[in-house]
């Protein structure tokens, strides 16, 4: 019975879709208030069935349903509970209800927080959103259903692939598909202010919380998936350049373009075609991933096993919203204005050169993934892009963007003076280079590529706290304490700060893993000792352990330092008696300056086992900048002047209302020139 409700609700969210996808928009050419209403109306009621549905089919993971086919191939009747949850979307057909749930949820969000936008606008907006929900529920019910029944019904389950037996199954999908499904929200309102002529400042001001949110989330959901792969897969590794690690970076990349974009489109009027092109392209990327991931063209670690012919559906799905989108943009762009002039240093070329720099490295990583692809298509051969390639063109394209972001927020709207700018940061970059060069001596051997990234690092951070302390002292005058002056300086820009510092310390984490880390694969038997970066490991004992649903050898590694117990480890093979799929589980010890790691690999006559050992220093500095790169995004989307509602005339405007009017006026929050008498 679950899977009939939950296959009957799914088709009448597919009918609110259909709505909500036709009658706001035909309300708004006609300006029909109460076919614009229908937007929010439609756009609640598709989320509750939604949720209905994606109930019905938890419900039957939950029960051990093995009538439906979906529940039969990925679940299994001694999967532990909290896997249960997680198996609804280990799937192909699950991950698929999971990404219109999260789609009803942000049409919900958008129908709920943007009430103060006008009708006009609003309906449009949820319109296009209902238009793209047609396209995925359509996905799922005509060739992705998770509801099919399987006749007869399995006695057991095939059991959850084990890979995906991991607490990193549990956050990872539901963020990054919040951050790619969030980008729909940024091309609705993109859409719609072509569809209305309006691309203003009002226009990028609307849209840009709702970037920075889905931004924030895509950057949590890839620093998840990079963090699981290391812990999980057993390679020490945490990117591979793998083609569906490069699909979920690429919209990256360009949403970051678009960020950017938003701010000259809201502040300064400009590049509003520029910028709606971005959120173009930035939604056509997430349907380019999910069409590589979902259509069978790839063999990934990371991809879906599914039948090619469900890729026909996404690809002309994709072809439809790409296309109609560009030609909409061809026939209003021309229509648009260019804006106000800046001069050759200002923060426009800053944000331009950013934009620039963004856009080409993301079109190198498309190339890079689709070349093999075309090639194999066109019976040209098969060949394989990896790092190299992937490292000699997208590093020279961020040296320059690094360097930028150090001094580009400084920089006034308009012109300014480069020997100024310059010479206000003279010390922090002599330092930075300096200090930078240094650094990797106290990590080990000398290495130019930890230097730079030190460097670079630093370089942002001083910079970043700098501006900082400029604009506090600026406010000094005012009498108030520093916490009423960091608050008035505007999440916005605090947000913009922090999200630069956590870029800064990804690069210094990324530079010292690949200068300094050590790795040994070895045979290893009870009671013998590696060295791996400074540190001793012992085998000291294996032993068979006992888990819900599998089997285990167990090694016990004691590690040393300078003849002291560190800590120890305990790896495991595991061997799932569902599948008899053997699987390692790594044993890490973290450090905030280094990560200790073993991983067993094949087990060797003598009672020995290949051990892979890894000393990798700073990696968690890669995970701790992504948290506050994501940390800034959500600070920047909360600024008050993105909460400020449309007042009616008989309304006398709050304090806090005053103050976000003047913000936005001034043009703080998100690295405006400071004003002293603010």
């Amino acid at each position: 019975m679950a899977a009939e409700l939950g296959l009957f609700a799914l088709i009448l969210a597919l009918l609110l879709a259909i709505a909500q996808g036709t009658l706001p928009l035909v309300g708004a050419a006609r300006g029909d208030t109460a076919l614009m209403a229908v937007g929010r109306s439609a756009a609640y009621g598709q989320l509750v069935f939604l949720g209905i549905a994606y109930a019905m089919l938890t419900y039957a993971f939950i029960t051990d349903d093995f009538s439906i086919a979906y529940v039969a191939n990925n679940s299994n009747s001694l999967l532990p509970i909290q896997y249960k949850f997680t198996a609804v979307w280990g799937g192909h057909e699950g991950s698929l209800l999971l990404w219109v749930l999260i789609l009803g949820l942000w049409s919900a969000a958008v129908a709920t927080f943007s009430r103060s936008l006008p009708r006009e606008v609003l309906a449009r907006v949820l319109g296009v959103m209902g238009l793209v929900a047609i396209g995925f529920i359509g996905f799922t019910l005509f060739t992705s259903s998770p509801f099919e029944r399987l006749i007869p019904a399995a006695m057991e389950g095939r059991d959850l692939n084990p890979m995906l037996q991991d607490p990193g199954l549990i956050i990872h999908p539901p963020m990054l598909y919040m951050g790619y499904v969030g980008f729909s929200v940024a091309f609705a309102f993109a859409i719609a202010a072509l569809i209305g002529g309006r691309l203003d400042a009002a226009w990028a001001r609307w849209s840009r919380p709702w970037t920075a949110v889905a931004w924030a989330f895509l950057t949590v959901g890839i620093g998840l998936g990079s963090w699981w792969a290391y812990y999980v897969l057993g390679w020490g590794g945490w990117w591979f350049w793998d083609p569906v690690e490069n699909a979920s970076f690429m919209p990256w990349l360009m949403g970051t373009a678009l960020l950017h974009s938003l701010a000259v489109t809201e502040k300064r009027g400009g590049f509003k075609n520029w910028t709606v092109m971005l959120a173009i392209l930035t939604f056509s990327l997430v349907l380019l991933a999910a069409f590589l991931v979902r259509s069978g063209v790839l063999t990934s670690v990371h991809a879906f096993a599914v039948d090619p012919d469900r890729g026909l559906y996404l690809l002309a799905f994709m072809a439809v919203v790409v296309a109609g989108s560009l030609t909409l943009f061809a026939w209003r762009a021309g229509k648009v204005g260019l804006g106000g002039g800046f001069g050759l240093v200002s923060r426009e070329s800053a944000l331009l050169t950013n934009n620039v720099l963004l856009v080409v490295a993301a079109a190198a990583v498309l190339l890079g993934t689709l070349y093999p692809l075309f090639l194999d298509a066109f019976g040209l051969g098969k060949i394989s892009v990896g790092p190299p390639y992937f490292e000699a063109v997208f590093l020279p394209l961020m040296l320059p963007l690094l360097l930028l972001l150090g001094f580009g927020p400084r920089l006034r709207w308009k012109q300014d003076s480069p020997t100024e700018q310059l010479w206000r940061l003279r010390w922090i970059f002599a330092v930075s280079l300096v200090f930078g060069m240094i650094w990797p001596l106290f990590v080990g051997s000398w290495s130019f590529l930890a230097g730079i990234g030190a460097f670079l690092g630093l370089w942002i951070i001083g910079s970043s706290l700098k501006d900082l302390v400029d604009r506090l002292r600026l406010r000094r005058e005012s009498r108030q304490t520093v916490g009423t002056r960091v608050r008035r300086m505007g999440r916005s820009y605090v947000g913009m700060q922090l999200a630069h510092i956590g870029v800064a310390v990804v690069v210094i984490g990324i530079t010292f893993v690949l200068g300094y880390d050590d790795e040994r694969d070895v045979r290893m038997a009870v009671g013998e000792t590696v060295e791996v970066g400074g540190y001793g490991f012992r085998l000291d004992a294996l032993e068979e352990v006992r888990g819900p649903n599998f089997d285990a050898e167990q090694a016990t590694v004691s590690v040393f330092r300078d003849g002291q117990l560190m800590t120890t480890l305990r790896p495991q093979m595991r061997t799932y008696f569902s599948q008899e799929q053997p699987m390692a589980h790594t044993s890490l010890h973290r450090g905030f300056f280094r990560d200790l790691y073993v991983n067993m690999g094949e087990e060797l006559p003598g009672n020995a086992w290949v051990m892979r050992v890894y000393y990798k220093p700073f990696m968690n500095w890669v995970w701790a900048g992504a948290i506050l790169m994501a940390v800034g995004g959500f600070l920047a989307a909360s600024d008050r002047r993105y909460r400020v509602r449309v007042r009616r005339e008989d309304e006398v405007p709050d304090e806090d209302a005053k103050l976000a009017a003047k913000a936005v006026v001034k043009g703080e929050g998100d690295g405006a020139e400071p004003n002293p008498a603010a």
